[in-house]
């Protein structure tokens, strides 16, 4: 079973999955992660959730910053277990990602007449409708068929690709519906009156 994991995740896929250190396949944590970060046998330096800082940085007891994002939980962990060396003899460390929105370019950003504008963390085959979902539809003065996606193509240029939300939420139109790809931002304008 694990031969044949190891050789699904070499093959290529469509589009891009979660944000994944290549050479260990393990996750990347990212900007607003929520982590839990366990000391064995001090409950007074855990931390049962603590957010990735914006800076990509988090706080912890007698470890007042430390970068977190762009880092694996495993290589989180033995940097936390070098920093409290100072203070614990073999500190034993266990970093858990709780909730994830992962790092930037691997968010879909939804800004504008959305009854809930975020940013999500990209999934594999996720869908114009699935962002939609998650985002809890339109707002009353939303002007759907005029959204945009904001994409990067191949050469690191901005690409805009007019969808229509109405028709495909209101109207149930589901040939609107596109495949996203990590880092697009849906831009959903106001009505005009």
């Amino acid at each position: 079973m694990v031969l044949g994991l190891t050789a699904c995740a070499g093959s290529p896929v469509s589009e891009a999955p979660l944000p994944v250190d290549p050479q260990t396949s393990a996750y990347i944590i990212g900007p607003t992660d929520k982590l839990s970060v366990l000391v064995y046998e001090k409950p007074d330096m855990s931390t049962a959730s603590v957010p990735v800082r914006p800076d990509g940085q988090i706080s912890l007891p007698l470890i007042h910053d430390i970068a977190a994002a762009g880092r694996t939980p495993a290589q989180l962990s033995h940097d936390i277990e070098a920093r409290l060396a100072t203070y614990v003899k073999s500190p034993e460390v266990t970093v858990e990602v709780l909730d994830f929105v992962g790092p930037y370019d691997q968010q879909i950003k939804v800004i504008g007449e959305a009854a809930d504008p975020q940013a999500i963390p990209y999934r594999q085959h996720m869908t114009l409708l699935d962002v939609m979902i998650q985002t809890k539809g339109l707002t009353r003065f939303a002007a759907g068929n005029r959204a945009v996606i904001i994409r990067r193509d191949g050469q690191d240029r901005e690409v805009s690709l007019h969808v229509r939300l109405a028709d495909l939420i209101k109207d149930g139109d589901v040939s609107k519906n596109v495949s996203m790809q990590p880092g697009d931002t849906l831009i959903i304008p106001q009505t005009w009156f």
